[in-house]
């Protein structure tokens, strides 16, 4: 071993040093900060598997005019309720027979007649769904003695510090002053709250635990007061520290437990309606605990343990992982982009990371019932693998061990082998009617990168061992659901699909471009798992791989399907996801790929595309295609392209439509595509390989792990 100079080492040493990135200051620059009344930039806090969003007031003090922007929802990933089945609906009803590969196979579709029919594919469409557990508010009355509304919250002051999760609000009510600070525990679902006010000794500020009744809509935003169903709210236990509500409904029980700080008594003023009233104190430290009643030996933690355990909770996170700073860059969109990464991860950690794949609007309110997408999988969780954070994917992949059976059910029911994922589900397996959905199948082949990502963080036998029963299964159903044309001697994806681009007749549609390449990579990769233990791989496998349709092409470029030979001159396809990009962006460059074609197809799309009616991630997915065509100045401008459904609200929110305020996929997406941007993808060369070099970026990045 030679030995340098001590200054030499010295100098070496304090380079290193310089090029680790200063996490904190990175991350609080983009702190969220707020001086008024704001219905689209409710901040939340959380731990993945839980949160809470609140407005101006630190709590959720006005639901009811923050329900048409980001609302302020309470939900668990644990917290799915039925109504009751009086009419006992059965799934089978919700069957229909498809004529597809010369016989009749059955999905879960939307119709339209017969009436019992129409009712029992509702019924499974709603159920179960996700609850809104609870609003906790203020109860804040003016010196007149009625109830303040939102335009007397004065000298509004609010921060969220997003390096410790906590909100900091501050607001006058004529003119005295209120002080809040709220956090979330990281492994309970458990929130905290400090305030402090000369309002609580004059028992004009009280905070107040409304349960809402669940709409059985599309979306629920937490602000239905009434209903129809018995359902029971009820002090169970009380002392002068603590006590338990608990509410009972069709097919859930859960209690909120409470415990305070300071001299408070908790009333029932009204059904499902709950009022803490503090006296002879300006200060009151409330924690609320959501938990199932059958968990009897939960206890609530005191405000400062809640604290402590966000701090160190999302200081443990932020110094995990990778980063990346653009402090240095003259491109004006440097900052911003910058800020959208930070929040990204901030919305996508405490939202994205519980045990069970989640809906797209996260744990803040309901679309499509509260239903995860299992083809939005991708977007909600393949950056955290990227951004060298594993582990937060991995939380979530036992689930598809949970529900496997019912996947190879489906494909047992359809007539085909191993397992067909579901694509709009309940947290237990069951898919849901769709007239899309059941026909689509770019997720079958996504367990399959979740498993390749997690080999590539633990390349052992152990990690092959654990998820290979699955990635196998999956291919089983891939190889028997491509059929084999014998007049062309190839196999055929469809008719009876529908792409990505969920723009297509599902019987009218075969061959989307983007599947074609997903499913040859995703068989190649099966494949080698295979080989890699020592197993015999199936015929069948690598017949499909070697004789699977070519992409298809006309005038140079790739069709979106096929069947669509119009892809590019009918209006109508030229609209949704261009999914065809995905086909080397989210995908690497596969055998059946050529690149000048897919220059030219990237070209046309970017010309011609009707970008006013896309989603938040058809963005990031066009980044990714640019970056790996060696278009780094394009991969930038796809991302800051000045479309409504991308968006970036203050808090960081990905906005998409009136209907859709939220939209986690966008900010996964852009995790993604930068995560490629600056680490690249396996044969990319040099460093930050989608960032310009024109000096206008200077991009400091590290702990990012590589793309396929």
């Amino acid at each position: 071993m030679k030995n340098y100079p001590l200054i030499t080492v010295f100098l070496f040493s304090v380079s290193l040093f310089a090029q680790k990135i200063d996490r904190k200051t990175l991350v609080t620059r983009h702190n969220v900060q707020l001086s008024a009344i704001d219905t689209l930039a409710s901040l939340t806090v959380g731990n993945g598997a839980f949160a809470f969003t609140v407005d101006a007031t630190g709590l959720q003090t006005f639901p009811k005019e923050y329900q048409n922007g980001i609302p302020l929802g309470t939900q668990s990933e644990w917290g799915w309720d039925s109504y009751k089945n009086t009419n006992n609906y059965k799934f089978s009803e919700t069957l229909r027979d498809y004529k597809q590969y010369g016989r009749e196979i059955s999905y879960t579709v939307q119709i339209k007649e017969p009436k019992r029919k129409v009712e029992a594919v509702n019924w499974f469409r709603q159920n179960p769904h996700l609850l809104q557990l609870g609003n906790l508010g203020f109860e804040i009355t003016k010196k007149d003695g009625s109830p303040a509304k939102p335009s007397d919250i004065k000298a509004i002051s609010q921060k969220l510090n997003v390096w410790t999760g906590e909100i900091e609000s501050y607001f006058e009510i004529e003119g005295t002053p209120v002080t809040v600070l709220t956090a979330s525990h990281q492994e309970k679902d458990e929130i905290g709250v400090k305030v402090k006010s000369d309002l609580l000794q004059q028992k004009r500020l009280k905070i107040s635990l409304r349960i809402p009744f669940p709409t059985g809509d599309w979306a629920d935003m937490g602000t239905k007061w009434e209903g129809k169903q018995d359902y029971k709210s009820t002090l169970t236990e009380k002392s002068k520290t603590e006590a338990v509500v608990t509410h009972v409904m069709d097919s859930i029980s859960y209690n909120v437990h409470f415990n305070w700080k300071g001299n408070a008594q908790i009333k029932q003023t009204s059904d499902h309606y709950f009022v803490v009233e503090a006296s002879n104190t300006n200060t009151l430290e409330l924690s609320a605990l959501f938990a199932l009643a059958e968990k009897k030996s939960v206890k609530n933690s005191s405000f400062a343990d809640i604290q402590n355990s966000s701090i160190k909770g999302w200081k443990k996170f932020w110094n995990s992982g990778a980063a990346v700073d653009f402090s240095g860059s003259t491109d004006p969109r440097a900052n911003e982009l910058e800020r959208r990464i930070i929040l990204s991860q901030y919305l996508t950690k405490l939202q994205c990371t519980g045990k069970v794949p989640p809906q797209e609007t996260g744990l803040t309110y309901n679309s499509w019932y509260g239903k995860p997408h299992l083809e939005m999988h991708w977007w909600h969780g393949v950056h955290f693998a990227l951004w060298n954070r594993p582990e937060l994917l991995e939380k979530s992949l036992p689930w598809y061990q949970k529900v496997f059976d019912k996947a190879k059910n489906i494909a047992k029911r359809q007539g085909f082998e191993g397992a067909r994922w579901q694509k709009m589900v309940d947290a237990d397996g069951n898919e849901s009617p769709s007239s899309v959905g059941s026909f689509l199948i770019w997720q079958q082949p996504h367990f399959i990168t979740y498993a390749e990502l997690m080999y590539r963080a633990k390349p052992t036998n152990s990690t092959l061992n654990l998820y290979s029963e699955r990635v196998f299964a999956t291919a089983d159903f891939m190889a028997s659901f491509a059929y084999y044309d014998s007049k062309t001697d190839r196999y055929v994806l469809g008719p009876g699909v529908i792409p990505a681009q969920e723009r297509f007749k599902a019987m009218e549609t075969f061959n989307p471009t983007y599947e074609l390449a997903y499913w040859n990579w995703a068989l190649k990769t099966a494949i080698e798992w295979k080989k890699k233990l020592n197993q015999k791989v199936p015929e069948k496998w690598e017949t499909v791989l070697a004789k699977l349709s070519k992409l298809p092409v006309a005038d140079n470029v790739y069709l979106a399907t096929e069947s669509a030979t119009d892809s590019y001159t009918n209006p109508e396809f030229k609209t949704d996801h261009p999914s065809v990009l995905g086909t080397f962006g989210m995908l690497p460059e596969t055998s059946l790929l050529d690149k000048k074609i897919m220059k030219n197809t990237f070209d046309l799309v970017w010309k011609t595309w009707s970008w006013d009616k896309t989603w938040g991630w058809d963005f990031p997915m066009t980044a990714m295609s640019a970056a790996r065509l060696n278009m780094p100045d394009k991969a930038v401008d796809a991302l800051f392209m000045k479309v409504t459904t991308n968006t970036y609200l203050k808090n960081g929110h990905n906005y998409q439509a009136e209907r859709l305020t939220l939209y986690l996929p966008g900010n996964g997406g852009i995790l993604t595509a930068v995560a490629m941007m600056c680490a690249g993808w396996d044969g990319s060369e040099g460093e930050n390989p989608g960032f310009p070099k024109d000096g206008t970026w200077k991009v400091k990045s590290e702990g990012f792990k590589k793309m396929f």
